[in-house]
């Protein structure tokens, strides 16, 4: 209990008001090895020389590879890279992530309640809000993609309608674009069911199991993340899916199959 709320002002502080304390600590540590380099560089050195410290570095490492969004967005666009689908839509995925993934080897069209103006290429734009679905002609594409971005539907972090349902029309709306045999890529938080307001859901994953199969969506795969790295496959079957609502919190990747 003290390490989620621990975790919890950790999160608040620094993605909400700017301020990481673990950053400032390993700053604070990094103040004499910065001074003994910067004397050691001067002994050698006879051109102009500017200061712009960078303390913290040293203790870091060579990229950011134990967070879960690191591990969705690399496993799925291996997934969509395999399957080769003729037309793949994403809804609401990180741009600067998953959506660059895939975008780096096919075209891949993209729905967002929020706006994107960069022009990119192989990245084809629209913004929608999917909780009122979209004015095309459905269904469109036998690849679909939604990850991290359904558990905020409805909480107007976004600027989306506040609605407690969001989800539910949003789930509805994607499975609509979806040809029979095609795949869907789902990733949510999973874990003891609640909303923190307004910063997400995290979903009982055999509710969010049992509302795809009413919309003809049928669980192929289960992998959850946990602790930003750990990936363990889940068996698909009611008792392994319910075990999960004891989680305090995971990321469940669902491949779902339209029937």
């Amino acid at each position: 209990m003290l390490r989620s709320k621990l975790m919890w002002l950790h999160w608040f502080l620094s993605s909400q008001l700017g301020m990481d304390p673990m950053r400032t600590l390993r700053s604070l540590r990094g103040i004499p090895r910065y001074l003994a380099d910067l004397r050691k560089f001067r002994a050698g050195h006879k051109g102009s020389l500017n200061l712009s410290p960078c303390l913290y570095d040293w203790y870091e490492e060579g990229g950011a590879t134990r967070t879960e969004y690191f591990w969705q967005d690399l496993l799925v666009a291996q997934k969509i890279f395999r399957h080769a689908p003729k037309r793949h839509v994403d809804i609401g995925s990180r741009i600067d992530g998953f959506v660059a993934h895939v975008a780096s080897f096919r075209e891949i069209e993209v729905y967002d309640v929020r706006p994107i103006t960069a022009v990119i290429p192989n990245i084809h734009f629209r913004q929608a809000d999917l909780m009122r679905g979209l004015e095309i002609e459905d269904p469109c594409c036998d690849s679909l993609s939604c990850l991290h971005a359904l558990e905020h539907f409805g909480l107007g972090r976004y600027g989306d309608p506040v609605d407690p349902y969001g989800w539910r029309s949003g789930l509805a709306n994607m499975s609509r674009l979806l040809h029979s045999g095609g795949h869907f890529y789902l990733s949510v938080p999973v874990g003891r069911e609640r909303v923190e307001f307004n910063a997400n859901r995290v979903f009982d994953a055999a509710t969010l199991v049992a509302e795809a199969v009413h919309l003809n969506l049928r669980l192929l795969s289960l992998e959850i993340v946990e602790e930003g790295h750990k990936i363990t496959c889940v068996d698909v079957d009611s008792g392994s899916l319910q075990s999960l609502a004891h989680m305090e919190y995971a990321l469940g990747m669902l491949t779902f199959v339209k029937g």
